[in-house]
């Protein structure tokens, strides 16, 4: 391929699992008929999350063993992976699959929060508090925690599990890591270094150690579900348990196979604003939507305070219509940003926007857009935008 030239970058499948359902033809009745977001505020107290929809892993994992060994995010995220190669058309198509990159943004292992409250518990009443807990971490942590914990384990798993065998890459750091994880699909595949790729990641918001270090901080939606952009300033994260992974390919290798394109995936932008300086994000979501002159946005807005009110200020002045993924499946960290591109990808291929979310005054606008322009405006760091376009 000539030096400077660029592939087009074409989305085949689409995996995707959140509390509004499992897979793509389950989201886009949802979205199309306008579903309220499907939350839980009590059986985490006082923080609001979106459970994620019941799903019978035997279908994609069918070994029991594989299943146990994985944490609850990691069979999350197996499970949507197996979802997007059959969207494809490419599981067990073991010549295929055996060249199929990978790429996925995943956050750390789940903490043992049981065995951690008991340790806490004693600590708070022993004498020698550094010394017990020496002792407990060794005798009580049990010894695959820490193996379970590795980042990398999902796309080991993936392999292990449905047989894709190409490179493969982690990316943790919140949203920007599945930003990197799209971004680097897209690059190696627009680049003429790769025929196809899975991309994405997996996040499971109902576990309590997650939602006591977002609590810390303050960024987490608390009572009951307000809509990310509804007052002046963001209500907090919705947290949501999600997976969303994408199979992209060049067009000649769709094409040599006989697979039908989804949407195309124009670009993707992982950057950094300076967030100290006033007005830093609302002037970086201001440039990504001058360089791209989408139909509308699909916004990956966290509710995090701080990002939230930046992003809203931009999308103001953007001039098209606007709907954000948080007020209809909740926020899922390192997966948002794919399960956003998904979501792009499918309302691009329907051919009409999904109602607005009555209650959020930045959702207006209506038509059949033919380029959206998905944003991943990180909880306190990292900005980055997609552009998904009709094909043809």
């Amino acid at each position: 391929m000539p030096e400077g030239t660029k592939r087009d970058v074409w989305i085949t499948g689409i995996g995707i699992v959140s509390s509004l359902g499992e897979g793509p033809d389950a989201h886009w009745q949802a979205l199309s008929a306008g579903t309220p977001p499907v939350t839980d505020a009590e059986r985490f107290a006082p923080y609001v999350v979106h459970p994620l929809v019941k799903l019978v892993y035997d279908a994609q994992i069918p070994k029991k063993g594989d299943q146990r060994q994985m944490e609850t995010w990691q069979r999350i995220g197996t499970y949507t992976a197996g979802l997007a190669l059959d969207s494809a058309g490419i599981a067990k198509n073991a010549e295929i699959l055996g060249r199929t990159d990978m790429v996925v943004g995943a956050g750390g292992g789940e903490r043992d929060h049981q065995v951690d409250t008991a340790i806490l518990n004693d600590v708070l009443t022993s004498n020698e508090p550094g010394k017990l807990l020496n002792e407990r971490l060794l005798s009580d942590l049990r010894p695959t925690l820490s193996l379970a914990q590795l980042s990398n384990l999902l796309a080991g798993n993936i392999s292990i599990v449905h047989g894709v065998t190409g490179s493969s890459r982690t990316f943790m750091g919140e949203e920007s890591a599945g930003v990197d994880a799209v971004r680097v699909g897209y690059s190696r595949i627009a680049a003429g270094q790769s025929e196809i790729g899975l991309v994405g990641g997996a996040y499971n918001a109902e576990r309590e150690d997650m939602l006591l270090l977002y609590a810390l901080n303050d960024f987490c939606m608390t009572d009951e579900f307000r809509p990310v952009f509804s007052g002046a300033e963001a209500p907090g994260i919705p947290s949501g348990s999600m997976g969303a992974f994408l199979v992209l390919e060049s067009p000649e290798h769709a094409t040599a196979r006989g697979a039908t394109p989804i949407a195309k995936l124009t670009g993707v932008w992982s950057e950094r604003a300076r967030r100290d300086e006033p007005g830093a994000v609302a002037a970086k979501v201001a440039d990504f939507v001058a360089r791209t002159h989408p139909d509308a946005v699909l916004s990956g807005a966290t509710g995090a305070h701080g990002a939230t009110e930046g992003e809203a200020e931009a999308l103001k002045g953007a001039g098209v219509p606007v709907r954000a993924v948080a007020n209809r499946i909740g926020h899922g960290f390192e997966a948002q940003f794919p399960a956003a591109v998904a979501l792009a990808a499918l309302t691009v291929a329907k051919g009409e926007l999904f109602p607005a979310l009555s209650g959020d005054p930045l959702e207006t606008g209506t038509g059949a857009p033919q380029r959206i322009l998905v944003t991943g405006v990180g909880h306190w760091r990292g900005e980055g935008a997609g552009l998904v376009e009709k094909v043809g």
